[in-house]
C-alpha cells in the first residue's frame, strides 16, 4: 500500500475534520500574505506619491469614504485592517488546530484499540514467538508518533503548499524578473529535503527498531526480577541493558546528525536567497524599476516563501519517522487473524473424545505428533507421562485447538472438532497451563475472571476444590488480597491453584492440566484430585505430569516418547511390564523409600 493510501486509510471517520483543518489553514494563509500588500500600497501609495493600484471593488469603497486624502490623513486605518487580517489569521489558524488535534487524537485512539483488538485475536503461535517489549512500544511510542504527525505536520504540508502557490502568484503579478531571482534556491532546498527524506528515513527506522529491543530487555528484566536477583546476575543485566541502549543511543545520534545537516545546509541557502534578493532589489529599486514598497513586500514574501519550503524538510523528516512507525503498526495489523467464528456449528459437548492417526507438525518436515490414536470416555481421566519435548502440551493444544492438526481426526462426541466453532469450543476446554498467569488484581477478581455472572459463594467452592481455600483466608485481606503482577505475591504453588480455582469456576465438561499441579506437594495434590473427583464425575479430566503418584488413579495412561505413543493402559498394567513408565515408577519409588529412612 503507497504512503498516501495508507494514511488515507488511517484517517477513514475523521476526514471532514481534515478537510475543515485544511480550508481554515487555506484561509489562514490568504489572510495572512495580504499584509505585506497593504503595507505595500502604505509606503507607495499613501505616504508615497503612486496612485493606488487596487481592485475596483476595493477603489469605489475608498472613494466613498473620501478617497487617497482621507486616507493620507489617518494612517491608523491601515494599522486596523492590518490588525484586522491578522486576527482572522488567527481565528482559522484555532480551527486548524483544534480540528487537526480533535482527528488526530481520535485516529490515535482508534488505532490502539484496533491494535489492541488485533491482538487479542492473533493466532496463540503468533504470542509465543512475538517480543512482548516491542509489541508494546507499537502499541504506544509507534501510535504516539503517528498522532503527532497528523496533529500537526500532516495540516502544515497543506499550509506550505497554499503559501507556496499564493506567494508566487502575486510575486509573479508584482514584478516577474525579481520573482525569477526570488525563487531561484527553492528548487534546489526542495530537492535537498527529498534526498534527505530518503535517507533519514531509513535511520529512523533503525532507531525505532533499537527502541523496542530496548524495550524487550528492560520489559524481560522487570518481569523477572526475581530470577536476576536469584542469580545475582544483577551486572549481567544491567551490561545487556547498556549494549541495547548504547545501540538506540549510536541510532538516535545518527539521526541528530542527519537534522543538523539539513538545518545548517537548508539555513544557509534561505539566508543566502533572502540576500540575493535585497541585493538586486535594492539595485532595481534606487534604478527606479520597482517601488520601494514592492521591495519591502518582496523581501516579506521571501521569508514567507522560504521558510514553508525549509519547513517541508521538516514535515519529510516526521513523514518518514512517521511511515516507518505506521509500517511496524501495519505489520501487526496485517498479521492473519484466528478465525474463531470460523464455522456456526455449535454442538452441545459432554466429553468422549477420539483421536484417530492425529499428525502435527510445527515445522514443515518436522512431525511432533505421530499417529496419535486413543480413546476417552466421558467422565474418564487420561493422564499423560513423557520426556520434555515428547509432545505432551502439542497434543492438548490440539484438542483446544490452539493449533490445528495436519493429518488425521479429532473427534469429541462424534463430531470432528475442525468443524466446530472454535469459541465454542474452547468454552467447553478449561485448561490449566503449567505456568499460570495471575493479574496484577485481588485473589477473588483473578479467581471470578472466568465468568461475568460468578457468585462469591461459586468462587468459595472453586477455591475449596482447589485446596486453597484456607490458604487464602490466612492472607491478612483475604479474598481482597492483592496478588501484585503475574501474581509475584504468591508462592508457585498457591499461583497454581489459583489458577485451577478460575478453571473450575466454568463447569467444563473436559479439563486439561498440562503439568498444573507440579508445583504443589503430594499431599496438595492428592487433595485437589480427590475434590475433582468427588465434584466432577461427568468432566473428562486430562492430567499432564512427571509424578507418579498423580498418574497412578487415572483411568489410562498414555507414555508418550518422540511424539509416538509408545505405552497404554492402566497404571497396573504398565508396572506389570518394561518400559518407560516402569522406570519412571521404580526410580521415584526407591527415592521416596530413602526419604523415609533417612
Amino acid at each position: 500500500m503507497s504512503s498516501l493510501k495508507l494514511f488515507w486509510s488511517y484517517m477513514k471517520g475523521n476526514r471532514l475534520l481534515y478537510i475543515g483543518a485544511l480550508v481554515s489553514v487555506a484561509l489562514a494563509t490568504f489572510f495572512s500574505i495580504l499584509n505585506p500588500l497593504v503595507l505595500r500600497v502604505t509606503i507607495d501609495s499613501i505616504i508615497g506619491d503612486k496612485p493606488l493600484d487596487l481592485p475596483r471593488l476595493i477603489g469605489e469603497v475608498i472613494k466613498g469614504f473620501g478617497g487617497k486624502e482621507v486616507l493620507e490623513q489617518n494612517l491608523w486605518v491601515a494599522g486596523v485592517i492590518m490588525v484586522g487580517l491578522t486576527l482572522l489569521q488567527g481565528i482559522f489558524l484555532y480551527f486548524k488546530g483544534k480540528w487537526s488535534a480533535i482527528a488526530a487524537e481520535s485516529i490515535a485512539k482508534n488505532t490502539r484499540e484496533r491494535l489492541y483488538d488485533h491482538l487479542q485475536h492473533l493466532p496463540y503461535e503468533y504470542h509465543t514467538k512475538a517480543e512482548t517489549g516491542d509489541l508494546i512500544q507499537r502499541c504506544t511510542s509507534d501510535v504516539d508518533t503517528v498522532r503527532r504527525f497528523l496533529a500537526v505536520q500532516f495540516v502544515e504540508v497543506g499550509r506550505a503548499i497554499f503559501m507556496m502557490v499564493f506567494v508566487a502568484i502575486i510575486m509573479f503579478s508584482l514584478d516577474i524578473k525579481l520573482t525569477l531571482v526570488a525563487i531561484g534556491v527553492v528548487p534546489i532546498i526542495l530537492a535537498f529535503s527529498y534526498f534527505f527524506y530518503k535517507e533519514v528515513k531509513k535511520s529512523f527506522k533503525d532507531a525505532d527498531e533499537a527502541e523496542g529491543r530496548m524495550s524487550t530487555v528492560l520489559q524481560e528484566n522487570l518481569t523477572g526480577v526475581r530470577v536476576v536477583r536469584a542469580f545475582a546476575r544483577q551486572n549481567y543485566e544491567i551490561d545487556k541493558f547498556d549494549k541495547e541502549s548504547s545501540g538506540y543511543r549510536a541510532k538516535c545520534y545518527r539521526v541528530l546528525r542527519l537534522l543538523a545537516w539539513f538545518w545548517s545546509v537548508s539555513d544557509f541557502l534561505c539566508m543566502l536567497q533572502i540576500g540575493i534578493v535585497l541585493i538586486f532589489g535594492s539595485y532595481w529599486a534606487f534604478e527606479g524599476s520597482i517601488t520601494l514598497g514592492t521591495l519591502v513586500v518582496f523581501v516579506t514574501y521571501e521569508g514567507m516563501l522560504l521558510w514553508p519550503v525549509r519547513q517541508l524538510g521538516r514535515i519529510l523528516t516526521d513523514m518518514g519517522k512517521t511511515l516507518v512507525a505506521l509500517g511496524r503498526i501495519q505489520e501487526v495489523l496485517d498479521e492473519v487473524r484466528e478465525e474463531e467464528n470460523d464455522s456456526d456449528f455449535k454442538p452441545a459437548l459432554r466429553g468422549n473424545i477420539k483421536f484417530e492417526k492425529v499428525y502435527f507438525e510445527y515445522e514443515e518436515g518436522k512431525g511432533v505428533l505421530k499417529d496419535i490414536s486413543f480413546e476417552v470416555n466421558e467422565g474418564e481421566t487420561i493422564a499423560i507421562l513423557g520426556a520434555t519435548g515428547s509432545g505432551k502440551s502439542s497434543l492438548v493444544h490440539l484438542l483446544a485447538r490452539l493449533y490445528d492438526y495436519q493429518q488425521g481426526s479429532i473427534k469429541i462426541d462424534g463430531y470432528e472438532i475442525k468443524d466446530i466453532n472454535k469459541k465454542w469450543l474452547r468454552r467447553h476446554i478449561g485448561l490449566v497451563l503449567q505456568e499460570p498467569f495471575l493479574f496484577a488484581k485481588s485473589v477473588k477478581e483473578n479467581i471470578g475472571l472466568a465468568r461475568s455472572d460468578v457468585r462469591d459463594t461459586e468462587i468459595f467452592e472453586a477455591a475449596n476444590n482447589a485446596a486453597i481455600h484456607d490458604v487464602i483466608l490466612d492472607f491478612e485481606k483475604g479474598y481482597d488480597t492483592i496478588v501484585g503482577e503475574r501474581g509475584v505475591s504468591l508462592s508457585g504453588g498457591q499461583k497454581q491453584r489459583v489458577a485451577i480455582a478460575r478453571t473450575l469456576i466454568r463447569e467444563c465438561p473436559i479439563l486439561i492440566f498440562d503439568d498444573s499441579l507440579s508445583a504443589v506437594d503430594t499431599e496438595t495434590d492428592a487433595t485437589i484430585r480427590q475434590e475433582l473427583k468427588k465434584k466432577k464425575e461427568n468432566t473428562t479430566t486430562f492430567i499432564i505430569s512427571h509424578r507418579i503418584n498423580t498418574l497412578a488413579e487415572a483411568d489410562k495412561i498414555l507414555v508418550i516418547d518422540d511424539g509416538k505413543i509408545v505405552e497404554a493402559g492402566t497404571h497396573q498394567d504398565l508396572i506389570n511390564k518394561e518400559g518407560m513408565y516402569k522406570r519412571v515408577w521404580e526410580i521415584q519409588n526407591s527415592l521416596e523409600q530413602e526419604m523415609e529412612v533417612g
